[in-house]
């Protein structure tokens, strides 16, 4: 769109047909340059219906893929370039014997103590003792 001498509209910008019409009679009275546009082109996309085999190749990790089919291909080419696998999902962390990233398995769990009050009273109190704070202080 070629906003013209509009003060509303800025080139490119999309509008409605009910506003387009308004300002450019508006602009028209005035004896000003009208606003150009053009229809709008719709968006389009090509449907891609992958069998089983070729989705799981699919993967950003390669440890997932190399479980399903083709391992030799998949390591190798993950070795050859160099890929790191961030182990993310659940099927790559099962592989490697890891928690799965899902209920308590999620990172940001890791460090959250689970038991009674007592306990955590207790450990405060290990902390705070003279033999703990020499173990820490040569590590």
């Amino acid at each position: 769109m070629d906003a013209g001498d509009s003060q509303i509209f800025e080139p490119g910008q999309i509008v409605t047909v009910r506003k387009l019409r308004d300002e450019n009679s508006s602009l028209k009275r005035r004896d000003l340059k009208l606003v150009e546009s053009r229809d709008a082109i719709p968006a389009t996309a090509n449907q891609v219906l992958q069998g089983i085999t070729r989705a799981a190749l699919q993967t950003t990790s390669f440890m997932s893929a190399a479980s399903f089919q083709e391992t030799t291909k998949v390591l190798n080419d993950a070795a050859i370039n160099g890929k790191v696998d961030t182990l993310e999902g659940l099927k790559e962390n099962v592989i490697c014997g890891h928690l799965i990233p899902a209920g308590t398995g999620l990172r940001e769990y890791e460090k959250i103590i689970v038991g009674s009050k007592e306990d955590f009273d207790k450990m405060n109190a290990n902390r705070r003792s003279p033999l703990y704070q020499e173990v820490e202080e040569e590590a």
